[in-house]
């Protein structure tokens, strides 16, 4: 029988006791968490700093500090119960360890840039390592090396370089807020990728926190590991600390040009034309495209094609070079601009006239962006049919495609030489990202849709199988909410991703971390004998 005193306790008391019972297991973690993070980082003075949870002041702006994609910072993404901001790696292996001992998966964050925030949310309760503490970067000019903590980005590392030599750089990305441990551990394409291959092709040495908390150099970790770090995803493997990086030779005068033809001005062909040279281009020519909507003189729907690149000669081989090889795009010298290259890294990415070399320490987006991101590789060059069905579908929405060109050094490098797959005869990479400003779930399903719509349409005329880039993270590809998918399970998307080498990466990942608490929604699967 109900009585009116179950049913004040019902609705009084109880929510007030299972609130109750909540906190005192919330303070039970703290308390173990506290006490072993104290104990394994040798009673490091002031170490309770470091640790923020959701009662701590700093707890938001910390947690959103490297959200570049806002799709995930709001109120109904999995928020970590410990953000752990390490000053050392000693302070790093003890909140791997402690977050693993108190039952938390670990989730590490070095720039924050994953496309699908898998670096810093999780569909179970957990632990966010972030690493923007880690940003050391020691530059041997005589040597050409640079030793760079994985917290460090892009941005930093070329600013330190240029600080001590205006010969030598980096070949990376082009985004300068994005962090140095998911690029390289992704691969890294970027504008020296032709002259001197990917990031994670100039890595000469690492150092890791295994899931045993011991910290390897690549003689401890071994050639199967440290391969599988530099271009197969290195969250699945362990916490990577830093890099040791082979530094390059670049002349004192490079020459920079971003210029744009509208559809009406001969995009369509001279994109076309573009697929036909990537291979013949000298390595010293990155010639990439951006495509962007845009309204034609009569206000309809159209394109835009912006050519954009950077040539490590002068201006003068380099309008000799356009004449001969590319005369349609009628480059003239006033579009074209002499500077150092790490003038370039600045205004490759976001064109600014006015921009210094401090803005490249930015690690902040000034004005947030919603995106979806999705990736293919191009083999054959798209037919006049295919590109102007590409214009129809893409010029109605809000957005960008990255046209990145392969060839040269990146594609002489064997297929298995690190996990990157995407080597000889691939011509280009495409990145699709649909865009918005605002948080609002229908136009965000709009924007879902419409990219979705560009990606199948573009299936009959990309790379067979089909492929795609792991630094343009794609969970539409497939995925696991648990984390323990299945080798047998995971190839669909792996294989995308990795190629033939997915196989010996799922075989590493059994040999480093058979229990696999190194996982995410797009994980490496272990894959035992």
């Amino acid at each position: 029988m109900v009585t009116l005193g179950s049913i004040f306790f019902t609705l009084f008391f109880l929510p007030f006791l299972v609130r109750s019972i909540h906190h005192r297991k919330l303070d039970d973690a703290n308390a173990n968490f506290y006490s072993c993070l104290s104990l394994e980082s040798g009673n490091q003075p002031h170490i309770y700093n470091i640790v923020h949870t959701i009662w701590s002041k700093n707890y938001q702006s910390i947690l959103e500090s490297s959200i570049h994609n806002a799709r995930f910072n709001n109120p109904n993404v999995p928020k970590p119960y410990f953000v752990i901001v390490p000053e050392n790696k000693e302070q790093v292996r003890a909140a791997m360890i402690c977050g693993k001992n108190s039952g938390f998966e670990t989730r590490v964050r070095s720039g924050g840039h994953d496309y699908e925030g898998l670096s810093y949310i999780s569909y179970k309760p957990y632990c966010l390592v972030d690493l923007s503490n880690l940003k050391r970067i020691d530059i041997d000019v005589q040597g050409k090396t640079a030793w760079v903590e994985a917290g460090a980005t892009l941005g930093e590392l070329y600013y330190n370089i240029a600080n001590k030599s205006k010969t030598l750089a980096f070949p990376a990305g082009t985004c300068p807020s994005v962090g140095i441990g998911g690029h390289i551990s992704g691969g890294g394409q970027g504008p020296l990728m032709r002259k001197y291959g990917l990031a994670a092709d100039n890595v000469l040495d690492a150092t890791i926190l295994n899931v045993n908390g011991t910290i390897l150099d690549r003689s401890g970790m071994g050639e199967d590991l440290f391969w599988a770090i530099r271009g197969g995803g290195a969250a699945s493997f362990g916490v990577v600390l830093s890099w040791k990086l082979q530094l390059v030779e670049v002349p004192p005068v490079v020459t920079f040009f971003n210029i744009a033809r509208t559809q009406e001005k001969g995009a369509t062909k001279l994109v076309r034309k573009w697929q036909k040279l990537v291979n013949e281009f000298p390595k010293e020519l990155f010639l990439r495209i951006n495509i962007n909507p845009k309204k034609n003189s009569l206000g309809q729907p159209s394109i835009e094609a912006t050519f954009n690149s950077l040539y490590l000669g002068t201006r003068r081989k380099l309008r000799r070079l356009m004449r001969r090889k590319f005369p349609e795009l009628k480059l003239k010298s006033r579009d074209c601009e002499e500077m150092s290259w790490i003038d370039t890294t600045i205004r490759i990415d976001h064109y600014r006239n006015g921009s210094t070399i401090q803005d490249l320490l930015e690690r902040k987006d000034k004005r947030p962006t919603f995106y979806k991101v999705k990736s293919d590789y191009v083999t054959k060059p798209l037919s006049k049919k295919a590109v102007e069905g590409l214009w129809n579908g893409f010029n109605s929405g809000f957005g960008l495609m990255i046209f990145t060109p392969h060839g040269g050094k990146v594609s002489e490098i064997l297929e298995d030489a690190t996990p990157f797959p995407h080597r000889k005869g691939y011509l280009y990479n495409i990145q699709y990202f649909a865009m918005w400003l605002k948080p609002n779930q229908t136009v965000e399903q709009i924007k879902l849709d419409w990219i979705k719509g560009i990606y199948d349409y573009m299936g009959e005329f990309v790379s067979k199988p089909r492929t795609a880039y792991l630094n343009s993270r794609d969970l539409d590809l497939g995925k696991t909410l648990n984390g323990n998918e299945k080798y047998s399970e995971a190839k669909s998307w792996g294989e995308m991703y990795f190629g033939s080498n997915f196989e010996k990466l799922a075989r590493v990942k059994y040999s480093v971390d058979p229990g696999n608490y190194f996982r995410n929604e797009q994980s490496i699967p272990p894959l035992g004998p």
